[in-house]
């Protein structure tokens, strides 16, 4: 039986508390504290349990990229642990990685509340958080503890870092900042991932123009040499000759892949007309758009990637995964890993055996052996 579908997810949307972002705290709370408490009794046999009911082990979903051996494809995306408060249960809810972040050089507060809104009807989310997080240094000291604690050592979870630019730093200081960040972060991330597609840090976008990125790029490698793979995350909402030129950026840099893709500022083919929190048109409700409006043309980004690059660049998908269908679709499109955010806020955590459940058939159905053999298939 699945306990947040049947028990907490009522609750949740049953307007009791109609902010989601006072439920994402809750949310944080608890998995923080299993995660600072979770080699001591009773937390310790709450998190056996939770491994032996939400995880999935199976060699087929296994692969390696960059040297790093990711368990399944299933990763959590940026945005939900923030500041690394649950880095080390992640994995005990069977997710092949986590991303953490989005974190800035410096501490902010974020936009004004509220700031994050669900659209049930679209199966979807709108957020304006404006990277609120407790900015690099604390997140860098926090994962030193947890790893001198042994907070990490369960499953040994892999851990991706997204990096953005701080609100206070002017756009032609960008570069500085977000190697500020890398500097003290770049030792306890296994992947980096250099956000400059958030729709809620202004002007944020703009950096994605070939120019500005590759001076962003230009500056994290020469202070990586190549130790750690770096990443870059694009918007939905690029023309396909921007993306061919981020694509061209992220070869001329050595980048080890893009990830596909961030939220959308379009509102077209919504059933949402208003929004419960704000009573506002959801047009004019600013934010960016996740969950299954994003699906189709997620996927349709990752196929002309993976197609312009003939499969030699890795792609993370991410954008409308509720299901092992879903999955499937962005795999065969040519995304190697996966990130979920606001399926998981509709499915709860389960989803991710659910998810890998459903692959595992997949590749029967299709006489495969492995994972990464149906990635890019049906591109």
């Amino acid at each position: 039986m699945d306990i947040y579908k049947t028990a907490l997810r009522p609750i949740i949307f049953s307007g009791l508390q109609p902010d989601p972002e006072w439920w994402h705290h809750q949310t944080m709370q608890t998995l923080g504290w299993l995660n600072r408490y979770g080699d001591r009794p009773p937390v310790s046999g709450i998190l056996s349990q939770l491994r032996n009911s939400a995880c999935l082990r199976d060699s087929r979903l296994e692969q390696t990229l960059w040297g790093i051996k990711f368990p399944n494809p299933i990763g959590l995306a940026a945005g939900f642990d923030k500041n690394g408060t649950a880095a080390g249960v992640w994995s005990s809810l069977g997710f092949g990685f986590a991303e953490l972040g989005t974190v800035t050089f410096h501490a902010q507060s974020g936009n004004p509340r509220p700031r994050m809104f669900r659209l049930r009807e679209d199966l979807a989310a709108i957020n304006r958080m404006g990277f609120n997080n407790d900015g690099a240094e604390t997140l860098a000291k926090r994962l030193i503890y947890a790893h001198d604690k042994g907070q990490m050592s369960n499953d040994k979870p892999i851990i991706g870092i997204n990096l953005g630019k701080s609100k206070i730093t002017p756009l032609e200081e960008a570069p500085a900042d977000y190697l500020g960040s890398f500097r003290l972060l770049k030792g306890l991330g296994d992947y980096f991932v250099v956000n400059v597609s958030s729709p809620n840090t202004p002007g944020l976008r703009s950096l994605q123009e070939g120019k500005q990125l590759g001076a962003i790029l230009e500056v994290l490698q020469g202070e990586n040499q190549g130790k750690k793979p770096i990443l870059v995350k694009i918007a939905p909402d690029l023309e396909w000759e921007a993306i061919s030129e981020a694509i061209a950026v992220a070869k001329t840099y050595q980048l080890a892949g893009i990830i596909a893709t961030n939220t959308t500022i379009r509102r077209d083919g919504l059933k949402t007309e208003t929004i419960d929190l704000t009573g506002k048109p959801i047009t004019e409700e600013a934010g960016g758009l996740s969950g299954m409006p994003l699906k189709e043309r997620s996927t349709e980004i990752i196929r002309f990637i993976h197609q312009q690059t003939q499969g030699q660049m890795p792609i993370i998908g991410t954008g409308g995964i509720f299901t092992a269908e879903d999955a499937w679709e962005k795999i065969t499109a040519g995304a190697s890993l996966l990130e979920i955010y606001t399926g998981l806020i509709y499915e709860g955590p389960w989803m991710v055996r659910r998810i890998l459940e459903g692959l595992l058939q997949k590749l029967e159905e299709n006489g495969l052996g492995s994972i990464g053999e149906a990635v890019g298939r049906g591109s």
